[in-house]
């Protein structure tokens, strides 16, 4: 029988957690409480912490003897993703816990599958969450007060949590069956034209998924793919590329395209938005660029056009990954250029570095039966190259 999990620190929080255990049992909702600290031997654990730290790739001493408190929290944090991922009987989690816990307990809850409740109590929970969340549907309940003992107030927090994670649990729907192959999309604001066209086409047969290109969002995109959510990806917009590289504010992680590197599912890409680096307000853009093509894409967003030295390192950057990807792949260049402000009389139209962007994929790209490199005399957001993307993921995915 599934049961939803506690986890946290009993060395330092064990009455919040039986507490949020109680609850959890008084909604006849099986749980097992488990164990994270580093300090002590567990008491009262369902699962103590040194069969989690048992999950280190490097054994459990890697962990209960770590030379400070941030090495073992962090190690720690690595044998619960590996501990939950090889789990079968978990309902849903709920954590428990302040700076530490909640770095620890929700690198285990990011191992879990899109879809299984997940619930964090934190302290952090009212600032930035996304070190914590990344591309996972982890929901966080700021504390109000820390996590440290039971008064009117932590008693409701705990309580309210425990009964939303008992909810989720208790009202989960089937899956819904569906014979049609789903698709991710990645789109900006600027190749919205694009995307949508594609969306429109590809819906007649496909469930489709956009992703906005804003770093985490394709994470999220890659992450759904790697957990067989969606089967294909039509990565029009590959704009996190260019943040990353330059130091804008929606950049993509170093494992960009990883997960099509390691699944070799069917993958048609393109260029879309990476003339641009994007910063928060006017006044948030970093001085040494300040100097530079500035473009006002709305108030809390400032847009910088990308140079042909970048993006001749953007182009550098993609092309090694996508000779990495064993599946079908096609990638496609507009000529006409990369997005809605790339265009002749569009303010970050720069033929010199949309050749430099192309000129580097040209010369990184490694021939392979399972690769084609497809150029296209039109502008990224014309139909023609809307077309050209369908048409290329029809191609790819019916081989598949």
């Amino acid at each position: 029988m599934s049961s939803i999990y506690v986890i946290g620190t009993l060395d330092t929080k064990s009455d919040e957690l039986t507490y949020a255990c109680e609850r959890i049992r008084a909604a006849d909702t099986g749980v097992v409480l488990v164990d994270v600290g580093t300090r002590t031997a567990s008491a009262g654990a369902d699962v103590a912490a040194a069969e989690v730290a048992a999950h280190h790739p490097d054994g459990a001493d890697a962990v209960l003897k770590a030379g400070d408190r941030g090495a073992a929290v962090a190690a720690m944090g690595t044998a619960l993703a590996r501990f939950l991922s090889g789990r079968a009987d978990i309902a849903g989690v709920l954590g428990l816990g302040g700076t530490g816990n909640t770095a620890l307990v929700t690198q285990g809850m990011r191992a879990l599958p899109v879809g299984m409740p997940k619930v964090m109590v934190s302290t952090v929970a009212s600032g930035n969450t996304a070190p914590y969340v990344g591309p996972n549907d982890i929901t966080m309940m700021y504390s109000v007060v820390d996590v440290a003992g039971l008064n009117p107030i932590s008693r409701r927090i705990i309580e309210n949590a425990a009964h939303a994670v008992t909810g989720m649990v208790a009202h989960h729907q089937p899956d819904a069956t569906s014979t049609r192959p789903a698709v991710g999309l990645t789109m900006f604001g600027v190749t919205t034209d694009c995307v949508n066209q594609v969306r429109k086409a590809l819906e007649a047969s496909c469930d489709t998924y956009v992703f906005h290109a804003t770093g985490v969002g394709g994470q999220t995109m890659e992450k759904l793919l790697e957990s067989g959510l969606i089967g294909s990806i039509v990565d029009t917009t590959t704009t996190e590329v260019a943040d990353l590289l330059v130091g804008g504010v929606f950049a993509a992680t170093e494992d960009r395209f990883g997960a099509m590197i390691r699944g070799g599912r069917p993958y048609v890409g393109s260029v879309g938005a990476v003339d641009m680096v994007n910063f928060g307000a006017p006044e948030t853009v970093p001085s040494a660029f300040r100097s530079r093509n500035l473009f006002a894409h709305n108030p809390q967003v400032t847009l910088m056009r990308t140079t042909p030295d970048e993006n001749s390192r953007i182009g550098q950057f993609i092309v090694e990954r996508l000779n990495q990807m064993q599946g079908p792949v096609r990638f496609l260049l507009p000529l006409g250029g990369v997005s809605a402000i790339d265009a002749p009389g569009q303010p970050f139209h720069d033929p010199d570095a949309d050749a430099a962007l192309f000129d580097a994929i040209r010369h990184g790209w490694q021939n392979a039966p399972n690769r084609q490199l497809i150029e296209c005399n039109a502008h990224i957001n014309d139909p023609a190259f809307a077309d050209a993307l369908v048409a290329n993921h029809s191609e790819i995915t019916v081989r598949a």
